[in-house]
């Protein structure tokens, strides 16, 4: 029968590993929504259906507190056939960086 302090140890590493695995998957479906959402303004077609994440790391914020930075890539087309790679990071719950599709401007001659 395990002692008590290795039940405290193993039942706090178990609530850490799912708060890390909850935020993670947090913040891959704010990912995903939020490059639905760009290639939708810009009127391209999202590809896949998915974001991947790609970097991981530890980043100050504006405030100066350490915050966990995710980057994610994401693939869309504007004509059907050539794939194009879009990019975002979040730092924490909030989007610090992104290039991707756009909102074209089309200039109409009258």
């Amino acid at each position: 029968m395990p002692d008590f302090p290795t039940m405290i140890f193993v039942m706090l590493a178990g609530g850490a590993a799912f708060g890390w695995w909850s935020a993670s998957r947090a913040a891959a479906e704010l990912a995903g929504q939020l490059g639905r959402d760009a290639c939708a303004r810009a009127g391209v077609q999202w590809l896949d259906q998915a974001v991947h994440a790609h970097s991981l790391r530890l980043r100050r914020g504006d405030d100066g507190r350490l915050a966990v930075e995710r980057s994610f890539r994401f693939e869309y087309s504007d004509d059907g056939v050539q794939r194009h790679i879009g990019h975002l990071v979040l730092r924490g719950d909030r989007l610090v960086a992104f290039s991707g599709p756009t909102r074209s401007e089309i200039a109409t001659l009258h």
